[in-house]
């Protein structure tokens, strides 16, 4: 409306200016056209953005710090030897007016990695040289042998029987630390397989043979042991007022028997070990010394050792056939 008085339109513009706007039915969009969808690859999520990033760089470690304080997280972790970390935590009892006969705790870091697989995690048992608790494993005994029968219970076995005690296990009437059976009854005993799981008896643990006294005594008196998050054990193996010696032995005790689950051909099981009490940190310990000393084998001998773990394995999960009578 403005436009004529400022005498800048063009002759004929006006009257398009003045005429109304008409607008087709055709033409009119009632809402926007729909965006084009992005090409793949063309937005990044931030997560991939936040890889794309170099990690920050961090300060490295000291080794050593040069006086009585300073902050952890500073320095390394440092390595104790095995006697002198078992006089700390006595040493930390004292200083803290603890109690002086609380657990003493290890946590054993392993490499599982084979060739080809890796170890599934396992359980074990071994007897420690010095028991540091009165507690007495519950041991069930499977036999259809009357005289087998009474050598485990006069060995202490707690319960001793046979098919009938599938139903009441199943069903959760009758339980146990420990199963141990005699091979005759085995092939009979595949409806508790998935019930029992590792505890099911097998000659790789040693719950599975002929020799019932030598068994029933193992599992009655032994330490139990269990891989926790596929790599690490953390168990109990003494307590804090008995001597070094003594807390020295079973913990070696269990080392050793640890490293039985691994061929000595590969890099050894246990890569780091910590030890603790009931109330204090954590200590680093130098593998040296703990470990069992093997001889590597050769190639050959390897790979039949690996073969026969294979077969020991495979045989933990099928049932024992029994005598055929002719």
């Amino acid at each position: 409306a403005l436009a004529p008085q400022r005498g800048w339109v063009r002759a004929g513009l006006e009257q398009r200016l003045a005429a109304p706007a008409v607008v087709s039915a055709a033409t009119a969009r009632l809402f926007a056209a729909a965006a084009k969808p992005a090409k793949k690859g063309a937005q990044r999520t931030k997560q991939e953005k936040a890889k794309d990033k170099p990690p920050p760089r961090r300060r490295p470690l000291m080794t050593k710090p040069v006086d009585d304080v300073y902050l952890t997280w500073l320095y390394r972790r440092p390595f104790y030897d095995l006697e002198q970390a078992v006089g700390m935590l006595k040493k930390f009892q004292q200083l803290d007016f603890t109690h002086p006969k609380q657990f003493v705790y290890i946590n054993v870091f392993l490499d599982m990695a084979l060739k080809k697989k890796q170890l599934d995690p396992f359980s074990g048992a071994v007897v420690l040289p010095h028991r540091f608790t009165d507690e007495v494993n519950k041991v069930l005994v499977f036999t259809e042998n009357e005289q087998e029968a009474e050598i485990a219970r006069e060995n202490g076995a707690d319960i001793v029987g046979g098919l009938e005690l599938i139903k009441w296990i199943l069903e959760g009437e009758i339980q146990a630390d420990f199963y141990v059976a005699v091979p005759a009854i085995i092939p009979k005993l595949i409806p508790l397989r998935n019930k029992l799981k590792r505890k099911f008896p097998s000659t790789r643990r040693n719950s599975l043979g002929s020799d019932i006294p030598k068994m029933v005594q193992l599992f009655r008196e032994c330490h139990e042991y269990a891989v926790e998050d596929e790599s690490v054990i953390k168990t109990r193996i003494a307590r804090l007022d008995m001597p070094t010696e003594h807390i020295i032995a079973n913990l070696k005790a269990v080392i050793h028997d640890i490293c039985t689950f691994k061929p000595s051909t590969y890099d050894p099981i246990v890569q780091r070990l910590v030890i603790r009490s009931s109330t204090s940190e954590g200590l680093q310990v130098n593998l040296d010394g703990i470990l069992p000393q093997v001889e590597k084998v050769e190639e050959k001998e390897e790979e039949e050792q690996e073969e026969k773990s294979a077969d020991d394995e495979d045989e933990a999960e099928k049932p024992v056939q029994g005598p055929v009578s002719t």
